[in-house]
């Protein structure tokens, strides 16, 4: 992908541009650029990388809505947990529970997933969030 990263940062002189892995996310205030960028971008994808973007999972969003990367939903001021990730988590969690109750797994292994969503946390907006994950925790 670094080939990728030179393409859109050197040919297409892209500067807001984030990637991990293989999600990126490209911010600009002109929808129109955006919209020149797509066609491009995927050219080099299926020439030079042999990818393809997935249809569903590109879109031109407004910041006020939000852009959804990553597990969070980054605004212009603040980061929120997306709402699957979070359901997700409290399931595990409430797994990991589960299986300490049980006698399968020990305190510290609870813990260890305890402190693992707590570091996901602390990357957003999300106290009511961790009080209701701590709010889980057997006595």
């Amino acid at each position: 992908m670094n080939e990728f990263d030179q393409f859109v940062k050197h040919k297409l002189r892209v500067k807001n541009y984030c990637r991990y892995t293989d999600d990126f996310i490209i911010v600009s205030s002109e929808k129109e650029y955006l919209e020149e960028l797509i066609p491009r971008i995927e050219a080099f994808l299926g020439e030079r990388l042999h990818l393809k973007l997935h249809p569903a999972k590109v879109s031109i969003r407004k910041m006020g809505q939000g852009v959804d990367f990553l597990g969070y939903v980054q605004f212009l001021n603040h980061r929120l947990l997306r709402v699957k990730t979070r359901r997700r988590i409290f399931r595990k969690f409430n797994n990991q529970i589960l299986k300490y109750q049980q006698g399968i797994i020990s305190r510290e292994k609870l813990n260890s997933s305890l402190q693992s969503y707590l570091g996901v946390f602390g990357h957003a907006d999300t106290f009511s969030i961790e009080q209701e994950l701590l709010n889980l925790l057997p006595i």
